[in-house]
């Protein structure tokens, strides 16, 4: 099983870890704690990541609403 050295920072890291962690899960003999461990982070990571997802839609639809605002004046 891999450890990560550091926490993944970007959303591009967080997908990367949990695709680590999806292929680990899938095809090491972990025991039970590890397995655990794993999930733990894989609900984690998923769970910043489905944060970053709402944060950036947020605000791609409040700059569209200033651009449509602007257009209209």
């Amino acid at each position: 099983m891999k450890k990560k050295d550091k926490e993944p920072t970007t959303f591009k890291e967080m997908v990367s870890r949990l695709e680590e962690i999806a292929e680990t899960l899938d095809s090491d003999n972990l025991d039970l704690e590890q397995a655990i461990a794993l999930y733990e982070e894989g609900v984690q990571l998923s769970e910043t990541c489905i944060k970053s997802l709402k944060d950036a839609e947020l605000k791609i639809s409040s700059l569209k609403d200033k651009l449509s605002d602007l257009q209209k004046s």
